[in-house]
């Protein structure tokens, strides 16, 4: 999940203490209420803030509820690759990078997430994560082929299908079929995958 937005306001500055401070309480409200029901009196009433301070971060609602999402996601990315750093074994790449993705997932309630795929804006942030999310897996299948612990056979072939089960979650294809949550079918996704993809004896 890569979403490299760069956390500077309208105008190009780099973000003040209190900024980022906002941001980060922003988007703990909105993984527990959701956003799009919020009036931008309503985000000043709970932050405890001026609507100036709010439109020093994003000139409308909309243009800070996307600001807010993609911080969540760029969060995600810090995190994922703090985790994958340093680690040579593609097996191990593969788990820790889908078990952090459900992990952070799992921070976000139905509301958050019903909110992003009602929100044009919203959701493209996320779909684009998606498809980073499924470029990182086709290289650490690749990788592992190259290493010799996964299976090269067909393993192109997994890894675009990787990349259509990911697509599939994040449109809520999965969850709506399924009735699970993405953070639980990102999960089955590591299992299946490691399973599939090791070498034989």
């Amino acid at each position: 999940m890569t979403s490299r937005e760069a956390l500077r306001p309208p105008g190009g500055k780099a973000l003040t203490a209190r900024q980022r401070s906002l941001l980060a309480e922003l988007e703990e409200l909105f993984l527990v209420e959701g956003f799009v029901h919020f009036t931008l009196d309503d985000l000043a009433a709970k932050t405890h803030c001026s609507k100036s301070t709010l439109y020093a971060l994003a000139p409308s609602k909309e243009q800070l509820a996307v600001r807010v999402v993609a911080h969540y996601f760029k969060g995600a990315a810090d995190l994922l690759d703090e985790r994958t750093a340093g680690i040579e074994d593609a097996r191990e790449i593969i788990g820790v990078y889908l078990s952090g993705i459900a992990e952070y997932l799992n921070r976000a309630s139905p509301a958050f997430m019903r909110d992003i795929n009602d929100f044009a804006p919203a959701r493209a942030a996320y779909e684009l994560n998606s498809r980073a999310a499924a470029a990182k897996i086709r290289s650490f299948i690749a990788k592992g082929v190259a290493d010799g612990v996964f299976r090269e056979v067909h393993a192109t072939l997994i890894a675009e299908m990787a990349a259509v089960l990911v697509e599939a979650i994040q449109t809520g294809v999965v969850g709506s079929r399924t009735g699970v949550s993405d953070a639980e079918a990102f999960t089955a996704l590591s299992e299946l995958l490691l399973g599939g993809l090791a070498s034989r004896p």
